[in-house]
């Protein structure tokens, strides 16, 4: 099994994508690239811890390649925006990839620099690349967010 941990704005999003391939194993959201030890999601919220809301995907490299994990992500979020994503605003929702090996590195680079040569978005990618942190594992409620308000929704007379 191998792990990828990526940052593109509110984590849920993130790992809803990747929750839906049937070759992901397993996603956890959380807190990386920061100071803080051990930060709260109202610590990171401030804006000052240095983190970042992410998602760790454990996926089996068998079954789907990095670059396909990659191409989910740049898929899904606005890689040429600087610390926003929709209505989200903040240090805390910029666009990382943090690599865990010398060819993850390699390969996130590559991607980036086949988007920029595309001319797909009217900006250049400011995704950062940097190498895996601590990751600090959020909140019980932030875990597959869209599993429990799915299931909120069923239990509603009008879901």
């Amino acid at each position: 099994m191998t792990l990828a941990t990526l940052a593109g704005g509110c984590f849920w999003g993130i790992e809803a994508a990747y929750m839906v391939l049937p070759e992901v194993i397993a996603t956890r959201v959380g807190y990386t690239g920061g100071t803080t030890i051990d930060p709260t999601y109202q610590d990171v919220c401030q804006g000052d811890t240095g983190h970042v809301e992410a998602v760790q995907i454990t996926y089996d490299p068998q079954k789907i390649s990095y670059r396909r994990i990659l191409t989910t992500f740049f898929s899904i979020h606005d890689p040429t925006s600087t610390n926003r994503q929709g209505d989200d605003t903040g240090p805390q929702y910029q666009s990382v990839i943090f690599y865990h090996d010398m060819e993850q590195h390699k390969e996130a680079w590559n991607c980036i620099q086949k988007l920029n040569e595309s001319n797909r978005y009217q900006n250049p990618v400011v995704t950062e690349v940097r190498e895996a942190d601590v990751f600090y594992e959020a909140e019980e409620y932030h875990q597959q967010f869209y599993l429990k308000i799915q299931e909120r929704y069923k239990q509603t007379p009008w879901g």
